[in-house]
């Protein structure tokens, strides 16, 4: 679970889905000590609201400063590029990838760097959405598993 906390925070890793499989294989493990079938199920809608709304966040965002839908792209793939650059990159990324589609689309430098900037808005708020929820799933499933391991 502690993977998919980081994952929520890397572009690159599934957070939620790592923490779903995680409570899945606690429960198919320990049985009936594990997480509740509710708890499983409220986790997995956790991690589709989670997929929901780390998309929107990025193309609300992006788009609010005037990224077109190449700015969208080009932050995607920067911040998959930027994971392998460490901290700076994973900040700079999806700015500089929405920079450049956005150039490479005919846009003047000003407005793309604009979009640029609103793309890593975007992904910045996923990124802490996703976090939350992740919190939330983890939060979730330990007070469940403390709660039917007392009684």
């Amino acid at each position: 679970m502690l993977a998919g906390l980081v994952g929520s925070i890397v572009p690159v890793l599934p957070g939620t889905p790592v923490i779903l499989v995680a409570a899945i294989a606690h429960r198919l493990y320990f049985g009936a000590a594990g997480a509740s079938n509710w708890v499983l199920a409220s986790l997995v809608l956790l991690t589709l609201l989670s997929f929901g709304f780390d998309y929107l966040a990025s193309v609300l965002g992006a788009r609010k400063l005037g990224a077109t839908w190449r700015g969208v792209l080009g932050a995607l793939a920067g911040a998959i590029v930027g994971v392998f650059f460490s901290l700076p990159g994973i900040i700079l990324g999806p700015f500089i990838g929405a920079l450049l589609l956005e150039l490479a689309g005919g846009r003047q430098l000003k407005p793309a760097a604009r979009a640029g900037f609103g793309a890593l808005l975007g992904l910045l708020a996923g990124a802490v959405g996703k976090l939350a929820i992740c919190v939330a799933m983890i939060a979730l499933f330990l007070v469940n598993v403390i709660y039917r391991s007392v009684t």
